[in-house]
């Protein structure tokens, strides 16, 4: 009976810890901590919607990735005018500290 309750303890150990590993898999590609996750995201998702409004972006062709505050962005544009106006707008989004823009113009 012992033995039994061993093994479900340790058995109990290696699910809580597998769980923990996964949900700290969340927090990954260099965020310190859950909330920066969350900033990240909200930053992003600010920086799609200004996308969707703006008529001058294809909002569709261009990505957008944040990471610790730092938007990475990639995908193509029509012009040049396109790209630097995704990259101003993604500037001029709260929360951005810097805009890598690496959108590549193809007519």
């Amino acid at each position: 009976m012992l033995k039994n309750h061993l093994r479900t303890a340790a058995l109990a150990a290696a699910v809580a810890l597998s769980l923990g590993t996964v949900a700290g898999c969340a927090v990954t590609r260099g965020q310190q901590t859950a909330g920066a996750f969350v900033d990240d995201t909200q930053i992003t998702t600010a920086i799609k919607a200004k996308y969707a409004k703006d008529p001058a972006v294809a909002a569709t062709a261009i990505n957008v990735e944040t990471m610790n505050n730092t938007v990475q962005l990639s995908g193509f544009a029509k012009s040049q005018e396109e790209k630097d106006r995704a990259g101003a707008i993604a500037a001029d989004t709260e929360g951005v500290k810097a805009v890598r823009n690496n959108v590549i113009v193809q007519p």
